[in-house]
């Protein structure tokens, strides 16, 4: 791929030039951005509308608000961020000072996902800008409509020597690069086997990575929770975006003295949602494409449907879906489901529920329900996951003040605010010695001050 060869090499002549470093351009930067979401907010609208049949509030409070959302907390802060922080110096080195400095990585490389397909990639943009870096952006080619209009918005905005936008097959255009180029940090959001490809590509090279990947989070809804609460919002962090989101509770475990209550509250919230068709409910999407139908379809299959289980393949639909009774060894309790199907699992006790979360470990996100402080603390103990919520389902990944992203096979890395500006730099340590105070004592010879150093160096 010479041509592309050849613009890599432009990017990194580009960031080597300085120009991207000054806090100006970099603010200058964001706010284009945010201009240009606002300009083509129609055109995105209807991209998001053809590629997953989002509507406008949805694509608003999933994609766009929170793109804009970022880029306003990042050009507010972004000073005070890239300022050098103080560091203590120790007695050894005194009266020397020491700083903290932050320093941008170089050529960045992001690639990203179909299920929000312009958020996921946009907000780690707006993080490698805020840290002074070059670009590559590698959007899914499986939502092509909104694949092109965000071509259409970076490409309006930003020369191709700073921002690069690379369409194509990603299974052929990623590894190409990678193996002719070396990215200073390779930030990577969706499944985790193609994860684990792209860690490998990136360890030949010596290049860090966030890995944002998935795995299947659970939803537990203890015996003392409020149940009618705890449907309302598992449904909605469950169905919304036809169940094609990352931290969706993949499955529910709850107490088997409140299941049928749950399961009853359930369908109500369903129903409350997206009527008796949801197929022509306007708050309702639509599966990214036939393989992945096919796959979910599959699924239905594997336990006793309680509401839900209406499908057509040519509008690409699948009703919100209930299941229990789950056939021992289902694939749907193996497998990340992604799509609008919720397996509602009962249990006895803490013990049996934490063994099954355990089959997964490690999951993205993790849901709790329950009015008990002390049974809040032992499992947010014993359980590792990358964040969650208390008595809510996936609101916690719209909240810029904490670190979103994984543990163990759920990913490396995190992102969002501060943390998006902290993954896209790199600490550079810098102690300053004054010329006036230069005692004997640091230099040969050594011998007879053994004493003097143990007394310093303690």
């Amino acid at each position: 791929m010479p041509d592309l060869n050849l613009q890599l090499g432009l990017l990194r002549q580009y960031y080597e030039s300085g120009a991207t470093r000054s806090f100006a351009f970099r603010k200058k930067q964001l706010i284009a951005i945010k201009n240009g979401i606002i300009k083509f907010e129609k055109e995105i609208d209807e991209a998001l509308f053809a590629d997953l049949k989002k509507n406008r509030e949805e694509t608003y409070a999933t994609e766009t608000g929170l793109v804009l959302a970022e880029i306003n907390v990042t050009v507010r802060n972004l000073y005070r961020w890239m300022r050098p922080t103080s560091a203590g110096t120790n007695l050894v080195n005194l009266p020397s000072s020491s700083k903290v400095y932050r320093d941008p990585l170089g050529v960045v490389l992001i690639i990203s996902p179909w299920n929000y397909p312009l958020q996921l990639l946009l907000i780690p943009l707006v993080g490698a800008i805020a840290g002074g870096n070059c670009a590559v952006l590698k959007p899914s080619e499986f939502a092509p409509a909104t694949e092109k209009i965000m071509q259409k918005i970076i490409t309006h905005i930003f020369p191709p020597e700073y921002v690069l936008y690379i369409t194509g097959n990603g299974a052929e255009v990623v590894p190409a690069m990678m193996k002719n180029f070396r990215f200073d940090h390779v930030f990577y959001t969706g499944s985790i086997p193609v994860g684990k490809i792209i860690y490998q590509m990136a360890a030949e090279k010596l290049a860090p990575v966030t890995l944002e990947l998935g795995g299947k989070s659970p939803a537990i809804v203890l015996a003392d929770a409020n149940i009618k609460i705890a449907a309302k919002r598992i449904a909605f962090g469950k169905f919304i975006n036809a169940g094609q989101t990352c931290i969706a509770p993949d499955y529910v475990l709850v107490h088997e003295k409140v299941k049928d209550e749950f399961i009853d509250k359930l369908k109500d919230s369903i129903s409350r949602f997206y009527g008796t068709d949801a197929s022509i409910n306007y708050d309702y999407g639509k599966i990214i494409n036939q393989k992945r139908f096919d796959t979910l379809v599959n699924y239905i299959g594997e336990g006793e449907v309680v509401t839900g289980g209406e499908y057509n393949r040519e509008n690409l639909f699948i009703a919100p879906t209930v299941l229990k009774n789950i056939a021992p060894g289902a694939t749907v309790m193996q497998q990340e489901i992604f799509g609008p199907i919720l397996p509602v699992i009962a249990f006895h006790d803490m013990e049996e529920a934490m063994e099954i979360v355990q089959r997964n470990a490690t999951p993205l996100a993790f849901y709790l329900f329950t009015t008990n402080t002390q049974e809040e603390k032992v499992w947010i103990d014993k359980i590792p996951f990358g964040g969650g919520c208390i008595n809510n389902a996936d609101w916690h990944f719209t909240n810029h003040n904490l670190p979103f992203g994984g543990v163990g096979n759920s990913g490396i890395g995190m992102y969002h605010g501060k943390y998006s500006f902290d993954t896209f730099t790199r600490l550079k340590a810098v102690m300053k010695t004054p010329n006036w105070f230069d005692p004997a004592i640091k230099y040969p010879p050594l011998k007879g001050k053994l004493k003097l150093f143990k007394w310093f160096i303690k």
